[in-house]
């Protein structure tokens, strides 16, 4: 509900939200309803005489046709008594369509007819998703350490470990994971609500990138971000799960909260680096998982020595032990050590994470697969 902020006028009159709004009802639109009925108005804002909303048009498509209805808003406010100033910016509640699947799944599903990046809807606490049995988020404190990379590694050694393992790509702005798994195999639909994950290498991947051009920004607000991981969480048939891996973006911000606000999390695997600037960051990440009371799975060291290809020479290049020794102080799970290689980095730039073969590093995240296993996380 709109709070009824109001313009003083020089007579003593008022204007509230509730005025601003009958005004806007006057603004029709093209295809029918106004600005009001069609719920439109976002962020209504009236401060002394300054009145500043946005205009939410349903696609970048319809917004480019809007033009002559925001300059009609705008006259109409700022006529009202009392009014000094009116800011008026036309946006998109969705994007434009590349961002909806254009190509059948290997299933021969028709393409979703859905438009990813609405609104959330609201619900009742964190949810369990439909068939998963553990949900666990792979979260750092900043970028750079390697999370994505462990993610999709840690999905291929689990599934190659028997477990029916899922993968999302909570990373909206920037997704890597149909890179790093090597498909841009779009998902399609049995029933043009929900879209089925994709298969890839023995792992359902679900990603805004499967979704979008590989060169297409996506550009939303906070609101928009939560509905679209709402959506690629719950509108999406993954089948029975194991354990669904949450590749997330660094940091604290609105996809982590929204994620331990909607999703019933099993909980969270820390990954840093063993310098001090990446340990920094991952308590961080922590104390923000203690605060929304998701609980912290193990941490893991990333990149935590160089073995030289030609010699076999051991370099600890971002220093040795710093995950350890912090999980060791805060009473948590260490759950192991994965080496930094360029064949690793080689192996995601090809679409093959380097767990599906054999060798020292794809031995080094089965460990860690087998570790998870053991302990019951995954």
């Amino acid at each position: 509900m709109r709070a009824k902020q109001n313009v003083r006028t020089e007579t003593g009159m008022t204007q509230t939200n509730d005025t601003i709004m009958a005004v806007l009802s006057s603004v029709a639109l093209p295809n029918g309803g106004n600005l009001a009925s069609r719920d439109m108005i976002r962020a209504l804002t009236i401060n002394g005489g300054r009145v500043s909303f946005v205009i939410e048009a349903e696609s970048p498509e319809q917004a480019a046709g809007m033009e002559a209805q925001r300059h009609a808003a705008e006259a109409a406010i700022a006529a009202l008594d009392g009014v000094e100033s009116v800011s008026v910016i036309l946006t998109a509640h969705g994007p434009a369509a590349g961002t909806q699947a254009k190509a059948p799944a290997s299933n021969g599903g028709e393409p979703p007819k859905l438009t990813i990046g609405q609104h959330p809807t609201k619900q009742d606490g964190p949810q369990v998703i439909p068939g998963v049995d553990r949900v666990i988020a792979i979260a750092s404190g900043k970028g750079g350490v390697g999370k994505s990379t462990l993610s999709s590694n840690l999905a291929v050694a689990l599934a190659k470990a028997g477990r029916r393992v899922g993968l999302l790509d909570a990373d909206i702005f920037g997704p890597s994971q149909p890179r790093m798994m090597g498909t841009m195999q779009q998902p399609g639909s049995r029933d043009g609500k929900t879209m089925d994950a994709v298969d890839v290498h023995g792992v359902k991947l679900i990603s805004i990138g499967l979704l979008t051009d590989p060169g297409q920004a996506v550009v939303w607000r906070g609101p928009m971000l939560t509905g679209a991981l709402q959506q690629l969480l719950f509108k999406v048939n993954w089948g029975k799960l194991d354990v669904l891996i949450l590749d997330l973006p660094p940091g604290t911000g609105d996809v982590q909260l929204s994620l331990s606000q909607n999703v019933d999390l099993t909980g969270a695997l820390i990954v840093s680096t063993p310098q001090d600037v990446a340990l920094l960051d991952a308590v961080k990440a922590i104390d923000m998982f203690n605060k929304v009371d998701v609980p912290i799975l193990g941490l893991v060291e990333n990149m935590s020595m160089y073995v030289c290809p030609q010699c076999g020479h051991e370099d600890h290049i971002f220093g040795q032990g710093g995950v350890r020794t912090e999980a060791e102080k805060r009473g948590l799970p260490f759950l192991g050590e994965i080496p930094l290689s360029v064949d690793v980095r080689l192996a995601g730039d090809e679409g093959k994470p380097i767990a599906l073969g054999d060798g020292p590093m794809a031995e080094a995240y089965n460990l860690l697969a087998a570790e998870m296993v053991k302990a019951g996380i995954a």
